[in-house]
């Protein structure tokens, strides 16, 4: 009798699970599938070839897959390489408190490439992967002029704060937010266009509106202050990095991505006016898939006719940790990490650079996405990143985004799934 286990059953998506098959014969050769569905209908799925050892038994942490869609010996593999069916679709948990992705593991004899009813299925499992974990409160955020999603751990608190922030698609997006909450901070997910009453597009940032939110969050009663921390990731990056320069509230900021002056729009607080560097969308490049690839849109940032664009940096009073992935093909985050730096005090920042890696770096258990459509896009956008490096970036980057927000936010209490 062929057994497929998936250990824990159910389990936070960025925690790693065990994936263990027994009752085959001894050097059995089989396939082992993944597959989930996400909210629009669309599946994503992996596979990789394996020989049962002498005992009949394929460990995902101890035996290595002969090929599929990794080689080698990844314990997490079916889940960290997981690719859409149809071309240029990112996944992403849109409805984060409600329910989890259902991961559907299945063993085939044999070497099976695409799955048809001829495929002699050996045995499958189920596993639910959570972005909240138990306890965790779903409140939504329509105050003032802010607007979005508090996450919150069980519990009375007080908790350590982040304000959660993506990029140029807009809208909201919680499932970094659900799986830093589960970690024991209170994060606020924040929209700042495309999104409820906010405006379509993003014209200009005005900063007093993310002041708004900072003050909003240090004035709940299940958080701890005075400080609060920042993650952002892409346009979110060049937001973070601007409350951080000029919100004192900001004590603790995480740069994924992103860069280190304005760009397409200006920057306004309090009657200051930083002006932005225009994008040379003239330059866009088409792939041989129609995808287009924005890197050489970005002017040289080293030309001092853009200087007057630069963010301040110089004066962050907090802590800044930057990420960058060495394989960006949306912008050269790493040449606008180094620039930043420059102009920083070394104490005030650290600097993780990960070869390989591309724009999209997110927690573990989201998949590469190296190009996909984009909310306003005309065509799908590339963001590169080679898979198994990217998943190593994500990984590591992980563990050091929870230990710098607890290690200058103070302690959080991680929930158990």
């Amino acid at each position: 009798m062929v057994e497929v286990t998936v250990t824990p059953q159910s389990s936070l998506a960025d925690r790693a699970v065990q994936v263990v098959v027994r009752g085959l014969s001894p050097s059995q050769l089989v396939t082992l599938r993944a597959w989930l569905t996400d909210e629009h209908g669309e599946r994503f799925q992996a596979r990789a070839f394996y020989r049962a050892d002498e005992a009949g038994e394929v460990d995902a942490a101890r035996h290595a897959a002969l090929g599929g869609n990794y080689a080698g010996v990844w314990p997490m593999g079916l889940f960290w390489f997981l690719q859409p069916d149809n071309l240029f679709r990112r996944l992403v948990k849109r409805d984060v408190a409600g329910s989890p992705f259902l991961v559907h593991l299945e063993v085939f004899d044999g070497l099976c490439l695409v799955t048809g009813p001829q495929d002699k299925l050996l045995a499958a499992c189920t596993a639910e992967r959570w972005y909240v974990g138990p306890g965790v409160q779903r409140v939504p955020i329509r105050e003032g002029r802010v607007r979005g999603a508090l996450l919150l751990p069980p519990g009375p608190g007080p908790f350590p704060a982040v304000i959660d922030l993506f990029g140029g698609a807009g809208g909201l997006i919680e499932f970094r937010a659900g799986l830093l909450a589960s970690r024991g901070f209170a994060v606020l997910a924040l929209a700042f266009f495309a999104y409820d009453d906010l405006p379509r597009t993003l014209s200009h940032l005005d900063l007093e509106y993310f002041e708004e939110a900072a003050n909003l969050l240090l004035q709940h009663p299940k958080v701890r202050g005075p400080g609060l921390g920042v993650i952002g990731v892409s346009k979110g990056a060049e937001v973070a990095l601007a409350m951080a320069t000029f919100l004192p509230q900001v004590v603790a900021t995480v740069w994924i991505n992103g860069t280190a002056f304005l760009h397409g729009n200006p920057l306004t607080y309090k009657g200051l006016h930083i002006p932005p560097i225009p994008y040379y969308t003239e330059r866009m490049l088409f792939t041989e898939l129609g995808a287009m690839d924005n890197s050489a849109i970005f002017a040289d940032p080293r030309d001092p006719a853009c200087s007057a664009s630069a963010i301040p940096v110089e004066k962050i009073q907090g802590k800044v940790l930057f990420v960058v992935g060495e394989d960006d093909r949306s912008f050269n985050s790493k040449l606008f990490a180094q620039l930043a730096t420059a102009r920083m005090r070394q104490d005030a920042y650290r600097l993780l650079s990960y070869p390989g890696a591309g724009h999209l770096i997110e927690p573990p258990g989201s998949p590469l996405c190296s190009v996909s459509v984009l909310r306003g896009s005309p065509r799908p956008v590339v963001w590169g990143g080679e898979s198994q490096a990217h998943a190593k970036a994500q990984e590591h980057s992980w563990q050091e985004i929870v230990q710098f927000l607890e290690l200058h936010l103070g302690p959080a209490a991680s929930i158990k799934l």
